[in-house]
């Protein structure tokens, strides 16, 4: 039986509501729920099996800002829950996972302290993502605001044999603006490590959800949604559906 792939579908969380961003600027965030809790249970009802979660506000600003929501979706939902934005230290990590998330997704500390993600693979075993978000192919960090000449794929080799639970890569191109994953790269890099890859940005249609199924992507997790999913572009229980039959 093949492995099945997940669709998470995606909370990003700007002082204390659900939005999404284009391209990750801040400046263009649309609000869709001022309750993130009731859009986690809503996802729950929907069928999903996991969700996933972004700090934006501590993405940018080192620390996380938006607690408080984070709790309440943690109490609103027992799918598991994968969260990112502003966790920069051993203690972060620890405090996270002991409120109950399945996972944190390391993307800054990633590329300024390797070593630390390493330590946390190893006392937190399957539990440590890493976030790689690209421009251009080069990872960008600090809530994407900085762009570093590290290449993506450099940095996902960087973790091959370190109990990385899955690689989260985001084309910050895409992101928010419904044009499409950008395959060929994510891709390239789950051919390349052998680290599961996570598709995020750009998923606009059943025809993403499709693409995702062929062969060549079978090394794939999955993919994020955000937009199309909160637009309507992409039918929750068509796309789930789809992925269902293709197990």
């Amino acid at each position: 039986m093949k492995q099945k792939k997940i669709l998470f579908p995606a909370i990003d969380l700007k002082d204390g509501q659900c939005v999404r961003l284009k391209r990750g600027d801040i400046d263009t965030a649309t609000t869709y729920n001022d309750d993130p809790a009731a859009q986690a249970k809503a996802f729950q009802e929907a069928r999903f099996q996991w969700l996933h979660v972004v700090d934006l506000n501590g993405a940018f600003e080192g620390k996380s800002v938006n607690g408080t929501a984070v709790d309440a979706i943690l109490a609103a939902t027992s799918n598991p829950v994968q969260l990112g934005g502003g966790i920069r230290t051993e203690a972060d990590i620890e405090a996270w996972l002991d409120k109950g998330l399945a996972r944190v997704i390391l993307g800054t500390v990633a590329v300024r302290d390797p070593e630390l993600v390493k330590q946390a693979c190893r006392r937190f075993p399957g539990r440590v993502a890493v976030g790689i978000d690209a421009k251009g192919g080069k990872v960008a960090v600090e809530g994407w605001a900085e762009t570093s000449e590290l290449e993506a794929i450099e940095l996902a080799k960087r973790f091959e044999g370190a109990g990385v639970a899955a690689i989260v890569y985001t084309d910050i191109d895409r992101d928010g603006i419904l044009t499409g994953v950008n395959w060929d790269a994510t891709i390239e890099l789950a051919d390349a490590v052998s680290i599961p890859v996570i598709a995020s940005g750009g998923l606009a249609s059943l025809a993403d959800i499709e693409r995702m199924l062929r062969p060549d992507a079978a090394k794939l997790e999955g993919a994020i949604t955000g937009r199309a999913l909160y637009d309507g572009r992409l039918d929750a229980k068509a796309a789930l559906a789809l992925l269902g039959k293709a197990q």
